[in-house]
């Protein structure tokens, strides 16, 4: 007669235990009440079209309605860094991107509202970039006195550093050269077409507007030497977010073919004020560290964002809601 294996009695028993136990384990994680993301409406101030501040708020904006469905976003377009300060402070837009040296410039001039902005993200580095013409005579930045320069509009971040790297050259902006206010979208076209002989952009590598412009017009980088650097660090405190660098070869393959520059670099934040919800700041500051390579697939410069480093917001106090997400994520 046929004698049953307890053995394998067992066996049967705990596989279906095991099953049991992974059916309720389920059962349990849909039927447990979960946190659900943030609603409402939001603004975020970015940049010119056509340059890195504009391009990555689009990413960041589809990001946001994949983890945050209910969120509204709303991008708006601004001359950069200068004005994107201003306007969270002021509470025309509730974020914002904008360059460490502006953030501390608007500080140091004592603009109302200042007390009240906090970070969330350092991003990635702006690498300053000075355009002329492939066969332009320019080789120094000294050698733009005298010269249609486009310098950006006067709420810009790269007017604001062009202006100071004129001064630790020894230029005067306003009289020894002639200031156009370009942006990253209007100064390609006027350099090709001639009508002005150099421009300066900051921005994250690579920047579209500079490729789209590489595609059918031949251009090269004037190098910002470590002396010019070390004048700037010699004039105040908002000038020691600057630091000397250089634009990879790669940056520009067709114009640079490997070639680095030197020039400086100053790190980007993204920004909010005190009063935000510390609840939809969290989940803002996840969907930028979770989504670094998403967006970076797009926004090459966004890869660069680092969760050793992202918690630096510098000249900023960290907002608690972004605390509160670096702290869980804490090993």
């Amino acid at each position: 007669m046929f004698q049953p294996n307890p053995r394998f009695g067992a066996h049967r028993a705990l596989l279906a235990s095991t099953a049991a136990l992974v059916v309720l384990g389920l059962l349990a994680w849909w039927l447990w009440p979960r946190e659900e993301p943030p609603t409402g409406n939001i603004t975020i101030s970015t940049g010119p079209t056509s340059g890195v501040y504009q391009q990555y708020g689009k990413r960041l904006r589809d990001a946001m309605a994949k983890n945050m469905p209910g969120l509204k976003v709303e991008l708006e377009t601004s001359d950069g860094s200068q004005q994107n300060v201003a306007r969270v402070a002021d509470g025309e837009a509730d974020f914002a991107i904008a360059a460490a040296d502006a953030v501390e410039t608007y500080r140091t001039v004592d603009k109302a509202g200042f007390d009240r902005l906090r970070g969330l993200v350092r991003l990635y580095d702006d690498y300053v970039q000075l355009v002329v013409p492939h066969s332009s005579g320019i080789e120094t930045v000294k050698d733009l006195q005298g010269k249609r320069v486009g310098v950006g509009p006067k709420r810009s971040g790269v007017r604001l550093i062009a202006e100071r790297v004129l001064r630790a050259a020894e230029l005067d902006p306003e009289k020894d050269i002639k200031p156009q206010n370009d942006t990253i979208r209007t100064a390609p076209d006027r350099l090709r077409k001639g009508k002005i002989d150099a421009f300066f952009w900051s921005g994250g590598l690579p920047t579209r507007g500079l490729q789209e412009l590489a595609k059918v017009y031949g251009f090269r980088f004037i190098p910002i030497s470590s002396e010019v650097v070390d004048e700037l660090h010699g004039q105040g405190e908002a000038f020691r977010y600057y630091r000397s660098a250089l634009m990879p070869g790669d940056a520009y393959w067709s114009v640079q073919r490997g070639a680095s520059v030197q020039t400086l670099t100053v790190a980007n934040l993204l920004i909010t004020r005190a009063d935000m919800d510390p609840r939809l700041v969290e989940w803002l500051t996840r969907t930028v560290i979770r989504n670094r390579d998403t967006i970076g697939s797009d926004v090459h410069a966004a890869q660069l964002v680092d969760l050793r480093t992202a918690i630096y917001t510098d000249p900023l106090p960290l907002h608690k809601g972004a605390g509160r997400y670096y702290r869980s994520v804490k090993p």
